[in-house]
C-alpha cells in the first residue's frame, strides 16, 4: 500500500496579515481583514472595500514588508502576486524545512501555483503606459510580470526546485486544483515533493468594474467589515480579496525519512466540470457535488465521517444556493450534523489564492480541533434554518476530517478533504 500523503509546511499571506499563525488566531478572534480601498482613488466607482494585505505601516505585528521578499531590482520584474506567493513560499519551507541542495532532491520537488487571473495590474498600467506614452515606454519586464506561471516560476527560481513546474488558471478553484495536481505528481513517482497551493493580486479598478459589471461584487461602502456576508440574506455580491497560500506535501514515508514532521493527511481530492453555463452552477448543484463525492471516495470516508466544512461560499445568492444544493446533494440527511464555515466573511474572495488559503484554514481546524466563525451572519437564507453555519463566533470541536471547496467560471469544481494525524 502506498505511504498517504502528509503536508509538512504552510505559508500565508492573506487580508488578516502575512503568516499562518497570526492569520489563523486574527480569524478565531472574529477579525475581518475587509476594509475601505487607499491603494488607489476609487472615484465614482462604486467598489469601494476589498480585503487587501495589510503593509507594515499599518501592521507593525502581520504586515507585509516587500523589502524582505525581494531587494528594489527583484521587485521591478515581479507583480505583486508573485511577491506574495514568494512570501508565503519561504514559509511553507522554512517549516517543512525543505531546501534541497542536491540535484537530485531538486530534480524531485514540483512548484504547482495556480492562479486565477496573474499579473492583472500590470497589463492595465501597461495599456495605460502604451495610450499616454507610447510602445517604447513599456517595460521589458510587463509580460514576465502578468503571466499567471511567474508566481510559481519565481519561487521555483529562488529555491532552485527543478522538477515540475505547473500553475492551473482555473478561476476560483485553481489553488485547490494546484493542490490536487501536486498529490497527482507525487503518486505518479514524477514528484517527492510539491510546493503547492494559490496566489492572486488584481485589486485594480479594471478588474472591479469588471466584476461590479457582472453585478457580482458587494456595493458596501458604509460598514467594509460587515461586507463579505455569506449565507445571510442581506449579502449582495462578494468582496475582492489578495494574498497567498501555498502548502509543502510530501508521503509520510518521505517526511518521516528526513525527520519532518506530519501536520495533517491529504486524504482525498475531487474535479469535475459542471458542463453548464460559464458564470453559474446547475441549481441542484451536481457538479460540485461529483467534486466532493469523489474525494470522499479516495480518502475512502462515507460523508457522515466530515466533521467540519470550509465551505467555498463567496457571498454572492446564486453561488452560496449552488453549494449548499451540492453539499445537500453529496450529504443527504448527514449535513444537519456538519458544521459549515464560510471564513471568506473574514477574508473577502481571494480568488485563484482562495483555495490555497482555505486549505490552510482547513488543516488548521483538524490540527486544533477549533472552528473558524462566519461572520456577519446575522439572518440567514430561510432553506438554511438546518444547517449549522458556525455563526459569530469560533467553537471547539472534534475534527479528524475536514473538507475545503473550490468553485470557478467555465463550471470547474474542486474538493479536498485534510484529516487529522
Amino acid at each position: 500500500m502506498s505511504s498517504p500523503l502528509v503536508i509538512t509546511g504552510m505559508g500565508m499571506v492573506s487580508p488578516l496579515g502575512c503568516g499562518v499563525n497570526a492569520s489563523w488566531e486574527r480569524l478565531l478572534a472574529g477579525r475581518s481583514g475587509v476594509s475601505s480601498i487607499t491603494r488607489f482613488e476609487t472615484g465614482e466607482l462604486p467598489i469601494k472595500v476589498a480585503g487587501t494585505v495589510p503593509g507594515r505601516e499599518s501592521d507593525p505585528q502581520a504586515g507585509f514588508d516587500p523589502d524582505r521578499v525581494a531587494d528594489a531590482k527583484e521587485r521591478r520584474k515581479m507583480e505583486l502576486f508573485s511577491l506574495y506567493a514568494m512570501a508565503a513560499a519561504e514559509e511553507a519551507l522554512t517549516q517543512a524545512n525543505w531546501f534541497p541542495s542536491s540535484d537530485e532532491d531538486r530534480l524531485a520537488t514540483a512548484t504547482i501555483v495556480g492562479s486565477g487571473i496573474g499579473g492583472f495590474p500590470t497589463i492595465t498600467q501597461a495599456q495605460n503606459t502604451l495610450s499616454t506614452r507610447g510602445y517604447r515606454r513599456l517595460s521589458p519586464f510587463t509580460v514576465p510580470a502578468f503571466l499567471a506561471n511567474l508566481a510559481a516560476g519565481n519561487v521555483s527560481i529562488r529555491y532552485g526546485l527543478r522538477g515540475p513546474l505547473g500553475c492551473p488558471v482555473t478561476a476560483c478553484a485553481a489553488g485547490v486544483q494546484a493542490i490536487g495536481d501536486g498529490m497527482r505528481l507525487i503518486r505518479s513517482g514524477e514528484a517527492e515533493v510539491a510546493l503547492v497551493g494559490g496566489a492572486e493580486a488584481c485589486i485594480d479598478p479594471l478588474s472591479l468594474a469588471s466584476f461590479h459589471a457582472m453585478k457580482a461584487l458587494s456595493t458596501e461602502q458604509a460598514a467594509p467589515a460587515k461586507a463579505s456576508r455569506p449565507f445571510d440574506q442581506a449579502r449582495n455580491g462578494f468582496v475582492m480579496g489578495e494574498g497567498a497560500g501555498l502548502l509543502v506535501i510530501e508521503t509520510l514515508a518521505h517526511a518521516e525519512a528526513r525527520g519532518a514532521t506530519p501536520l495533517a493527511f491529504l486524504s482525498g481530492y475531487g474535479t469535475s466540470a459542471d458542463a453548464h453555463h460559464i458564470t453559474a452552477g446547475p441549481e441542484d448543484g451536481a457538479g460540485a457535488a461529483a467534486a466532493i463525492r469523489a474525494a470522499l471516495r479516495m480518502a475512502g470516508l462515507a460523508p457522515e465521517a466530515i466533521d467540519h466544512i470550509n465551505a467555498h461560499a463567496t457571498s454572492t445568492p446564486v453561488g452560496d444556493r449552488a453549494e449548499i444544493a451540492a453539499l445537500r446533494n453529496a450529504f443527504g440527511d448527514a449535513l444537519p450534523g456538519i458544521p459549515i464555515s464560510a471564513t471568506k466573511s473574514a477574508t473577502g474572495h481571494l480568488l485563484g489564492a482562495a483555495g490555497g488559503v482555505e486549505s490552510i484554514f482547513s488543516a488548521l481546524a483538524a490540527i486544533q480541533d477549533r472552528l473558524p466563525p462566519t461572520l456577519n451572519l446575522e439572518h440567514a437564507d430561510a432553506d438554511l434554518s438546518d444547517l449549522d453555519l458556525v455563526p459569530g463566533e469560533a467553537r471547539e470541536h472534534r475534527c479528524r476530517h475536514v473538507l475545503c471547496n473550490g468553485f470557478g467560471f467555465g463550471g470547474v469544481n474542486a474538493a479536498l478533504i485534510v484529516s487529522k494525524v
